[in-house]
This record gives structure tokens, C-alpha cells and sequence, in this order.
């Protein structure tokens, strides 16, 4: 009961976080989008960038809304591949609609709880496949470090290709002393991690008796032996072409969006690649799938093209509810539904010890 209320509490805290990042945005944009109806001697009245969402949704060409769907759904099933080429030197082999259901189930959780979707994927796949979560978890941690790698990849591409437009903006916009307070920060809390890992080395020989700390201990032995398995794989290039594919069809999803509003539809490929770095970095803030954090980034991207703030705001509106609704939720639902009946028969250990039976 305690553990329920204190998720409960959670969500509430980050969906609160989430909407009101979002509604910072709204309200500064439609302050905007009044000022600019008075100049043109439109009324208050008839100047409601709410009822110009609304609008832009009804008028969004819904075959590109599809394209975009499709695309990230195709990242899933790449995701779900790799993630299944991760697990297999461990002698395990997932099916992959329990992988890609799974993956799928994550992405529902963070709607929730920011960063939940990975131990509830993982628990999931863990449940149906009988696989120690500590090792499944392993392979997890590998996955997101993968991510991490890619998206300063994608990030450094994108500022080299679009040095001048990015850096001028961070000219017009940055302020050098929030900057330098932010690199105070950071150094502090480095020197709070090397002093507590110095505590921890002191007195790691008391703490090695406690019954925590074997615990710990072998957790942490499962948990190395799933981030081992990416020195242990059987086709690196097949995995490689995954880990790409899944970010391609991330900037795909950015591009293809652009050509469903009328605004946004002439911009060129490499607005797509600046405008999906930044919403990728409003994903990683922890709010409910990014949002208000990926509309607030996506928007400001935007304007490095041209794009008016109220235009921006309806574009990322347009980008974020399409994916949430259209995929997290729906599929993720069907996923919730359907892994318990895929599931119900199936025996996984039968098949692993004829495949670990033929590798020996």
C-alpha cells in the first residue's frame, strides 16, 4: 500500500512537472501570439493560440502523421532486435514479440514515471522469458549507453553541419554567467562522487561482512554479466546496422512531421537533424515523455528556421501527441493485453536448453 502511494505520488510529481513546463510555453507563446493579433488589429477575442492548435490539428496532413508512426515503430523493432542480440550470449533467447512488446510496454511506463519503462521492460521480459533480472537488467544498461554514445554522435553532426545557424543562436541567447554557475555545479557535485567512492574504499572491508553488501554483491556479478555480452556478440555488423536504423528512423520521425504542417513542410533535411537533437535532449529531462521539455527545445530549434513561436508550439504539439497517443498508448495498451495471452503456454526453458545442447 506504502509502495502504491509513493508511485502514485511520483506521477503526480512528474506529470505536474511535465504540464507545467508545458504550460510555461503556452502561456508565453500565446502572450506572444497576442501582441502580434494586435498589430494586426485582430481581436483578443478572436486570437486564441489554443483554438489555433486545435486548428492545426484538424488541418495536419494525417498521411504524414502515418509515415511518422510507421517509422517509429520500425525503431522498435530494431530496438527489440538488438536488445534480443544483447541477451543471447547469456545463453538466452527471447522470442521477438516478447522483446518488441516489451520495449513497447516501456515507453507506455514513462508516461508515467520517467525512466520507469526500463525496469518495467525489463521486468517484463524477465517474467516471460525466465531470465534473472539482474542479468536482463545488464543488457539494459548496455542499451541506454548505446543511446547515449548516439545521441552526442547525432548531436556533434548536427552542430557540425549547422555550426553557424546553432552558434549564433547561442550568442543571441545564452547567458554566460548562468553558464559558469552551471560548470560550478557540476564540479561540486564531481568532488561529492569522489569523496563518497573514497568513503566507500576506506570502509569497504566492515561493509563486505554485511548481508547487504553480498546482496549487492551478487546482484552486481548478474548485473556485470549482462554488460559483458556486448564484447560476446555473434553478428556486430547486424547490431551495428540496428543501432543506427533505430536513430535514422528517430530523425525520420522529425523530418517526415515537418511535411504534415503547412508551416514547417519547406524546411530542409538538416532542419530536421537540428530540430530532432534538440527534442531528443527535451526527452532525456524527466518528464512524462518529454513533455513541455521536448515542446520548449523543439519550438526553439524551430526558430532557428524561421518558424514563429506559435507556429513552433503547434508543430511540437502536432510531433509529441501523435507518438504518445498514436503509439506509446494504443500499442502499449495492446502490449499490456496481449504479452499475458501470447504468453500463456509458452515454456522458454525447453528451447534454451536444446540451443545451449546444440552450442556445446
Amino acid at each position: 500500500m506504502k509502495k502504491t502511494l509513493v508511485n502514485i505520488l511520483k506521477f503526480l510529481l512528474f506529470l505536474g512537472l511535465g504540464l507545467g513546463i508545458l504550460y510555461l510555453v503556452y502561456r508565453s507563446q500565446n502572450a506572444a501570439y497576442q501582441e502580434e493579433c494586435a498589430l494586426k488589429g485582430i481581436s483578443a477575442e478572436d486570437c486564441s493560440l489554443f483554438q489555433k492548435v486545435v486548428t492545426d490539428f484538424q488541418e495536419a496532413n494525417y498521411f504524414w502523421v502515418l509515415m511518422v508512426l510507421i517509422a517509429f515503430m520500425m525503431s522498435n523493432v530494431s530496438r527489440a532486435i538488438r536488445w534480443s542480440m544483447l541477451i543471447r550470449p547469456m545463453g538466452y533467447t527471447p522470442r521477438f514479440i516478447n522483446a518488441f512488446l516489451t520495449t513497447v510496454l516501456g515507453y507506455f511506463a514513462n508516461l508515467g514515471l520517467p525512466r520507469m519503462g526500463e525496469v518495467v521492460r525489463g521486468a517484463s521480459l524477465a517474467q516471460y522469458e525466465k531470465i534473472p533480472l539482474e542479468k536482463v537488467m545488464g543488457t539494459i544498461v548496455v542499451d541506454r549507453i548505446i543511446d547515449v554514445i548516439s545521441i552526442l554522435l547525432v548531436t556533434g553532426l548536427a552542430f557540425l553541419l549547422e555550426y553557424d545557424t546553432i552558434w549564433q543562436f547561442v550568442n543571441e541567447k545564452a547567458d554566460l554567467g548562468k553558464l559558469a554557475n552551471l560548470g560550478n555545479l557540476m564540479a561540486m557535485a564531481a568532488g561529492v562522487g569522489v569523496l563518497g567512492m573514497a568513503v566507500l574504499y576506506l570502509f569497504h572491508k566492515p561493509l563486505s561482512r554485511t548481508a547487504i553488501y553480498k546482496k549487492i554483491r551478487e546482484l552486481a556479478l548478474g548485473f556485470w554479466e549482462g554488460l559483458q555480452t556486448v564484447r560476446q556478440l555473434d553478428r556486430p555488423w547486424w547490431f551495428l546496422f540496428h543501432s543506427i536504423n533505430i536513430w535514422f528512423m528517430y530523425y525520420l520521425m522529425t523530418y517526415l512531421c515537418f511535411f504534415a504542417f503547412a508551416p514547417t513542410a519547406g524546411l530542409p533535411a538538416v532542419a530536421g537533424l537540428t530540430v530532432f537533437v534538440f527534442g531528443g535532449w527535451g526527452v532525456v529531462i524527466p518528464s512524462p515523455g518529454g513533455m513541455g521539455t521536448y515542446h520548449f527545445l523543439a519550438q526553439t530549434a524551430l526558430s532557428m528556421y524561421g518558424i514563429s513561436g506559435e507556429d513552433g508550439f503547434s508543430w511540437a504539439n502536432i510531433a509529441f501527441f501523435s507518438i504518445q497517443l498514436g503509439c506509446n498508448v494504443l500499442v502499449g495498451i495492446l502490449a499490456l493485453v496481449f504479452l499475458p495471452v501470447l504468453n500463456r503456454d509458452y515454456q522458454p526453458g525447453s528451447d534454451r536448453e536444446q540451443i545451449v545442447t546444440a552450442n556445446a
